[in-house]
């Protein structure tokens, strides 16, 4: 094979797995506050309306801000976007563990959440234009990239908790700055997506039209799925009597974040041979039981995690389909409309969670959980009857 050859070949499949690689680590570091919470708790002997505050803030700056750090990079480009996304975001996210005070924690939370914005729209931008005429299957995998992240990063907070000790965990950030610095160096400057005309933090015209919709649908469907990441954790300490780095917490997140993966890769694929919108209902209605049943089901047994399994594949499963729906409808704002699908919904439900979190202490952790799981019932009728219409509108 000629060199020129060989070096087009080792592009095409080195940025793609560069993308998947950064997105991993820096869901990484989101996903350990949601195992750091019962640590946090004791440490500080905080609320759990108080722990929600934590979860709102990270939610909102990494995610509801999406939509802003979108059209940034739609006008001046997505490398450098990237590149400050990742280093902000682990360098930060890699103190939480030893943040002195809840006052640093949440400053430490809400600055790093930025990175995280900043990341995730030009990323999946790149992914998208990279998988050209499997565009849901591209979306879907770098998604999964993601919930690989999630899946280890609890794993891996809670064992440097066991056997190190926690005062080591900055250490976890330096991998963040050679992701960076990869990143600049691969990433092309210029990507082929026609330049956004203006940016703002929220399109008027997409949250009017059925992306707006669409992302209320996505919303409720992120507040089931927030609400099983972040409360989980508490239940299983509180309810089921487990150290608050007993394995069985990060064994289940990290089942939940993986199966919530491989489900997003199974819908992309899927959707290659079965129209979106079954596809994106069916998995909603069956998160409902599924997520249910891991409160019944006694933890750390088989049958316990085969139903986290099920509850984390089906209620991911709908997130790539979304997202691209979306892209679809405004490919003349698709980091925005990205960022709404991607990021906005995550955000706005971590932010929702604050209220749950009002709940769990009038109700008790399980009443709270499943009033935010009952949520995936409209989020699919909402869901059925945009893309019921999807093929007619176009947001220009």
């Amino acid at each position: 094979m000629p060199a020129p050859a060989r070096r087009s070949l080792l592009a095409s499949a080195g940025i793609p797995l560069l993308l998947i690689a950064v997105h991993a680590t820096n869901d990484a570091f989101s996903a350990m506050l949601a195992a750091l919470l019962p640590t946090l708790q004791a440490r500080f002997a905080l609320s759990e309306a108080t722990l929600a505050l934590f979860v709102a803030t990270l939610s909102f700056s990494s995610a509801v801000m999406q939509p802003l750090f979108g059209g940034v990079a739609d006008r001046v480009g997505r490398r450098t976007m990237a590149a400050l996304g990742i280093v902000t975001s682990t360098v930060l996210l890699s103190l939480v563990a030893v943040a002195p005070s809840p006052p640093v924690l949440f400053l430490l939370l809400l600055f790093g959440g930025l990175g995280s914005a900043a990341f995730h729209p030009a990323g999946t931008s790149l992914m998208r234009i990279m998988g050209e005429r499997f565009k849901e299957l591209a979306v879907a995998v770098f998604s999964s990239g993601g919930t690989l992240g999630m899946a280890f990063g609890p794993v891996v907070i809670l064992l440097i908790a066991r056997t190190v000790g926690l005062r080591f965990s900055p250490l976890l950030g330096i991998p963040g700055l050679v992701l960076g610095a990869l990143l600049l160096v691969v990433l092309p400057k210029v990507s082929g997506v026609k330049q956004a005309r203006r940016i703002s933090f929220l399109d008027p015209k997409l949250v009017m039209s059925p992306v707006g919709a669409l992302s209320l649908a996505g919303i409720l469907r992120s507040l089931a799925f927030v609400s099983f990441n972040n409360a989980m954790p508490l239940w299983l300490a509180h309810a089921r009597g487990f150290a608050p780095d007993a394995p069985v917490i990060s064994w289940t997140l990290a089942a939940f974040a993986l199966s919530g993966g491989l489900g997003g890769i199974a819908a992309g694929a899927l959707s290659a041979r079965f129209p979106r919108r079954p596809l994106i209902v069916g998995a909603m209605l069956v998160a409902l039981p599924a997520m249910l049943l891991t409160l019944a089901i006694p933890p750390a047994t088989l049958g316990y995690y085969l139903m986290v399994v099920a509850a984390g594949a089906t209620a991911n499963a709908a997130v790539p389909l979304l997202i691209v729906s979306a892209q679809d409808m405004a490919p003349g704002s698709m980091g925005a409309a990205t960022g709404m699908l991607m990021g906005f919904t995550w955000g706005t439900a971590g932010v929702l969670y604050l209220g749950e979190g009002l709940l769990q202490q009038a109700l008790g952790l399980a009443p709270a959980m499943v009033i935010a799981f009952l949520g995936l019932l409209p989020a699919a009728a909402l869901a059925w009857a945009v893309l019921a219409r999807r093929r007619e509108v176009v947001v220009a």
